[in-house]
């Protein structure tokens, strides 16, 4: 089991409260973990730079080193208690996940893995793991986006999910879009796509009797104000991470210049329900702890403590600040 010790973790770091008035009693996270890809090599993907022979020297060391970061930034993000659902991306299979809640201090926390493959080149996928003790899965389905004829969809599927919490429901929609680094125009067409595609299992959801709580959150790759999110914005859907990018922060540092691409999007449900459970406009956060973040070496200040930057091992945890955002109960 991998496991070193939390108490002198803890003592290296500041404690960072995101506590509201009102105690919280539902924490979510989404990280996108970087590249967290075990040693083996799928022939199925294209995995074999993150191999012990492939260009990145990806060996058992330096995976079970990122399988314990992302453990240590999980218990670190819950304060307290670690968060009940951790939405997470670049996620290469099941047996990472195994690794992550099975063989650290999470197995405390009796995690379950909610996990399908995607038909992204690579291999990587959108997925959650959630305490049972605390939440009870109603169903769980993955959406891609219908491609014109003689086309095939590469990319990550989004993950949609239901939950029983405290006498209430609530949907949660992960997140992992095309990059768009290189602007490239089939990719800004197939995040339209997909956000089409969202917006109409949204609108469908919203529709059931009583009204509905969903959370939409994950890496974008869009900031915004850009059009594909504008697409998820309106018709009783807010996007909370606007707060963010107004304030020059973000999660995401490209060219020196701070980016706020991993997003939460919520229903109006959730934020105006005056019974169970619900949100409001301070309940998403960025969690930007000092062990997340090293200087750039390139431009000033500070960016996120990346495996990798380009093909060099850093050693660090991932290219993207996580976000929270907490639930309370009426």
């Amino acid at each position: 089991m991998i496991r070193t010790p939390l108490l002198i973790f803890f003592l290296l770091i500041p404690h960072i409260s995101f506590c509201q008035d009102e105690e919280r009693s539902l924490r979510i996270m989404f990280l996108n973990a970087e590249n967290a890809f075990d040693t083996s090599d799928d022939p199925a993907t294209e995995d074999e730079d993150f191999t012990p022979s492939g260009v990145r020297r990806w060996n058992l060391k330096r995976y079970y080193k990122k399988i314990e970061d992302l453990h240590k930034t999980i218990i670190a993000a819950g304060e307290w208690s670690p968060p009940e659902i951790v939405a997470l991306c670049e996620i290469e299979n099941r047996k990472v996940l195994l690794d992550l809640t099975t063989g650290t201090y999470l197995s405390k926390y009796n995690y379950s893995i909610l996990h399908e493959d995607s038909p992204d080149s690579r291999g990587i996928d959108a997925c959650l793991i959630y305490r049972t003790e605390k939440l009870k899965l109603l169903y769980h389905e993955c959406w891609e986006p219908l491609m014109n004829a003689g086309e095939k969809f590469t990319s990550r599927k989004v993950m949609h999910a239901s939950f029983a919490c405290m006498a209430d429901t609530f949907h949660i929609i992960i997140n992992h879009w095309p990059s768009r680094r290189g602007g490239v125009l089939v990719a800004e067409n197939l995040r339209m796509a997909i956000a089409s595609m969202v917006r109409l299992k949204v609108d469908s959801i919203l529709r059931l009797p009583g009204g509905s709580k969903i959370i939409l959150i994950g890496d974008f790759n869009s900031t915004p104000d850009d059009n594909e999110i504008r697409v998820l914005s309106g018709n009783d859907l807010v996007n909370l991470s606007e707060k963010t990018a107004l304030s020059n922060e973000g999660t995401y540092r490209y060219t020196g210049v701070w980016e706020t691409i991993d997003q939460v999007i919520v229903s109006g449900n959730l934020l105006k329900s005056g019974t169970g459970l619900f949100a409001d406009n301070n309940s998403m956060k960025v969690f930007k702890p000092a062990f997340l973040l090293a200087k750039d070496p390139v431009y000033p200040g500070l960016t996120p403590f990346s495996t990798y930057r380009g093909f060099k091992y850093q050693g660090g945890i991932s290219d993207h600040l996580p976000v929270l955002v907490d639930l309370f109960l009426h």
